[in-house]
């Protein structure tokens, strides 16, 4: 699953879910592989994220690096993520997962990708530099997939 979460009316924080609208528009998805926009949502995910071979989520990261720096965690970098409330939102992704950990149902494996937000300003469009990146953590969300055997197909 490709997991897009951010709250679109707060400028650079809507990232994740421009990602995966990108990738809806422009891919075609294996069978078997979904892209979900997130939005804020938490614990009502609970039942979509159980039991997942692989959560790719595509989300701004506030790590106090440059505007725009791309950052992906994987393995033991992903709780680190959560403790130190890298994700500017708090979605209760943290939550999530832990409570699919808890219940035996925690994803095999999860990559996280995001951008250091340059504005969590009241908007609806991101920031020029955020939205350069888009293409950029699309074709990064490709190159994962692909590295699993999920290779999306250009429409």
């Amino acid at each position: 699953m490709v997991l897009g979460i951010g709250n679109t009316i707060r400028a650079d924080e809507g990232i994740g879910v421009r990602v995966v609208e990108a990738l809806a528009r422009d891919y075609v998805l294996p069978e078997g592989v979904a892209a979900i926009d997130g939005g804020t949502s938490s614990m009502e995910m609970l039942e979509e994220l159980s039991h997942l071979d692989f959560l790719l989520v595509i989300d701004a990261i506030d790590d106090g690096k440059p505007p725009g720096e791309r950052v992906r965690l994987e393995g033991d970098a992903v709780p680190v993520f959560f403790r130190r409330n890298l994700s500017p939102h708090g979605i209760g992704l943290s939550d999530v997962l832990a409570a699919l950990e808890f219940m035996g149902a925690a994803p095999k494996e999860t990559v996280i990708l995001g951008v250091q937000p340059l504005s969590l300003e009241l908007s609806m469009e991101l920031s020029p530099t955020i939205a350069a990146r888009v293409p950029e953590l699309v074709a990064q969300t490709v190159i994962e997939l692909s590295q699993r055997g999920l290779a999306p197909r250009r429409k």
